[in-house]
């Protein structure tokens, strides 16, 4: 069935004017003329609006059914897949459609039934619904409230829109062609300025090379100018030369007189002015020819030549204090020399890389003094001599080294006897010295100018002295190196009266204090301490104790201490490896005696190895003497204030022992020594 045969077929709905179909059916065609890219009815169905007793297809295939190219229906299938502008045309197609009831030629027919032929024709559009309505379902409840519009004005809208799409989808279609268009035109507009620029960068060097071609062979003849002239100038030198030998194996007598005339002749020669200018080329403006090596010549005919290197002496022994050196040299004796240069920088030990400083000073004689200098430091010497001639060349290089400083020494350490002293210094300089030397004089006699004795070639910082018993020195020491010995350091005072030492801080309970002086023990009442200290090696931990530095001479020791009558003290010997954590006597390695007071009662214990003798003490000492005696194996304790022998321990020193002192209660121990021993005590 076509609805484009007749008039009478297009009557569907009767009583509607047919001028106006024939004007809706020309429209429609002219939209098929504007691409026949748009099908209304596939565009109902894809809406959902199926025209009255009509079976559908499928929207996509009812579009590939279509007369529209493959250009069209791609265009279609983005309109149909956007569902945006197109999907309100297509809408108002339908309805369109539902209306007038045409179909095309390509689109299975579709009947009216006949119930519905008698019906009022739509002529209004529910934009809401998206269906066309009949004038008596417009105020019906369904639409109440809806958009609704004449049917003939949504179908003139949707015509206009379906013109833009098109004319979007068709822009979009062709943009891919437009673009390769102009990209081709700009890739030959490009090429093309590129070969230009090439012909012109080559023209350009043409030009240039042929340029400094031309300047070439300009500057290479001025300069084959310059040669010849130069040429003839040495050629009137070497004249002069020859003439000058001869002249030199003549008489003086007739040297002298000629030389006036050369000196003359030559004064001429050199006044005279070469130009060898070239006014067009100013790379060669002032080149004058340069006499300077014949005027050396003839001023080294009345001159001296240069001096040789200086040969530079090694250091002597004891040319160096601790802040200047002594520096020597020697030159050949031909030679005639103004002054000398002398340079200087101490010796690097660190990494090559760092920068030394250097001093150059400038001496007269073939010697130097060199002060400010640092103590016991290595410094590099150099020197070289000069006349009016010129300096000569450098000598080798010589390593001096300056004398150390005083060393320091410590007083608090110092550990004596009847027989000997142990004297303890500081260095007092960074580097190491070779050596130290310890100087005694005899303190009763001040105005000696000599040393008594010297004790030289000590190694190390402490030294182990011999002396007469009885005796006070007044001791020193020196530092010696390679430069020479060092100043006296300051002076410490010896006493050999007795046995003189002080207690070691590094022994020391914790609940005990050393006084400055280093003689007395105190336990400070106020301390309380709930726990003891942790085990050491070197401190005692169980035993409130400390020992003393005792001087390592065997011979005979003694000193004393002060007690009270109701302290609990022990005092004794012990070795230096005797156990920290265990009491003093509890084993082989110390010998004591131990005072307790209990009860107004006095108990005296001599301790070794745990075990003691049963000896009862009837008058408490309030100061005990202690004797220890290494040639005859013997550990004696006295009464001081009445001269009574309290206990002697028998026994073996395999090595040296130190003294100990231990405090039970509050309470302080004062020592007594360096003093001499009483009369009693010489009989034990």
């Amino acid at each position: 069935m076509d609805l484009y045969d007749s008039e009478e077929r297009l009557q569907i709905f009767p009583g509607e004017d047919t001028r106006t179909r024939r004007e809706v059916v020309q429209a429609d065609m002219n939209d098929h003329e504007l691409g026949d890219e748009f099908d209304d009815e596939h565009r109902m169905g894809a809406l959902g609006y199926p025209p009255y007793g009509m079976t559908r297809q499928d929207p996509a295939r009812e579009q590939r059914d279509w007369r529209l190219g493959s250009e069209a229906a791609e265009a279609e299938d983005l309109a149909y897949g956007g569902q945006g502008l197109a999907g309100q045309c297509q809408d108002l197609r339908e309805a369109y459609r539902y209306t007038h009831g045409r179909a095309s030629e390509e689109y299975e027919c579709y009947v009216i039934p006949e119930e519905e032929d008698e019906e009022e024709p739509a002529d209004n559009f529910c934009v809401t619904c998206k269906t066309p309505i009949r004038a008596v379902e417009k105020d019906s409840d369904k639409h109440r409230g809806h958009e609704v519009t004449a049917l003939s004005k949504a179908l003139e809208s949707a015509k206009h829109m379906d013109v833009c799409v098109l004319q979007i989808i068709t822009f979009y279609k062709r943009m891919p062609y437009v673009l390769q268009e102009n990209f081709g035109r700009q890739e030959q507009n490009f090429e093309s300025h590129y070969n230009e620029i090439l012909e012109m960068l080559a023209q350009k060097y043409e030009e240039k090379i042929q340029a400094l071609g031309k300047k070439k062979k300009e500057k290479l003849e001025a300069l084959y100018g310059q040669l010849v002239s130069c040429g003839e100038n040495l050629d009137t030198c070497k004249e002069l030369m020859e003439t000058i030998e001869e002249m030199c194996h003549e008489e003086k007598v007739d040297f002298l007189k000629d030389a006036v005339a050369m000196a003359d002749r030559l004064g001429k020669f050199l006044k005279t002015k070469t130009d060898v200018e070239l006014s067009t080329q100013p790379e060669f403006e002032d080149q004058t020819l340069d006499f300077s090596d014949v005027e050396q010549l003839m001023d080294s005919i009345n001159t001296v030549p240069a001096p040789c290197a200086p040969v530079i002496n090694p250091q002597a022994p004891n040319s160096a204090t601790g802040s200047s050196v002594r520096v020597c040299w020697s030159l050949y004796s031909d030679d005639t020399v103004e002054s000398y240069l002398l340079s200087y920088r101490p010796v690097q030990d660190g990494p090559a890389g760092k920068d030394r400083a250097e001093f150059t000073m400038t001496v007269k004689e073939t010697y130097c003094s060199v002060r400010n200098l640092e103590p016991n430091t290595q410094y590099e010497f150099w020197v070289i001599a000069q006349n009016r001639t010129g300096p000569s060349p450098s000598s080798e290089h010589a390593v001096y080294m300056t004398a150390p400083s005083p060393p320091i020494i410590k007083r608090k350490a110092i550990r004596s006897c009847e027989d000997a002293a142990l004297i303890c210094w500081e260095s007092g300089n960074l580097n190491p010295v070779d050596s130290y030397t310890v100087e005694l004089t005899q303190a009763e006699t001040p105005e000696a100018s000599g040393v008594t004795e010297s004790v030289v070639g000590i190694p190390t910082c402490e030294s182990l002295i011999q002396l007469q018993p009885r005796h006070s020195y007044t001791i020193y020491v020196r530092a010696l190196n390679m430069g020479g010995p060092s100043a006296r350091s300051e002076p410490a005072t010896v006493h050999t009266t007795g046995s003189y030492f002080h207690l070691n801080k590094d022994t020391c309970h914790p609940w005990l204090t050393i006084s400055e002086d280093g003689l007395t023990v105190i336990r400070n009442k106020r301390k309380i301490f709930q726990r003891e200290p942790p085990p050491n090696k070197t401190q005692f931990t169980r035993c409130v104790a400390v020992m003393g530095n005792l001087i390592p001479v065997r011979g005979r020791h003694y000193w004393e201490v002060e007690v009270e009558e109701q302290l609990d003290y022990t005092v004794g010997v012990a070795f230096e490896d005797v156990p920290k954590q265990e009491d003093l006597g509890a084993n082989c390695l110390s010998w004591c005696m131990r005072h307790t007071y209990a009860s107004a009662r006095h108990q005296y214990e001599f301790l070794h190895n745990r075990t003691t003798p049963d000896i009862r003490i009837t008058v408490p000492p309030k100061k005990i003497g202690i004797l220890l005696d290494y040639e005859n194996s013997k550990l004696s304790f006295f009464n001081v204030g009445i001269s009574q022998h309290l206990y002697t321990f028998s026994c073996q020193f395999h090595q040296f022992v130190h003294p100990c002192f231990s405090l039970e209660k509050p309470g302080c121990l004062k020592i007594y020594n360096g003093i001499s021993m009483p009369k009693h005590v010489t009989f034990f």
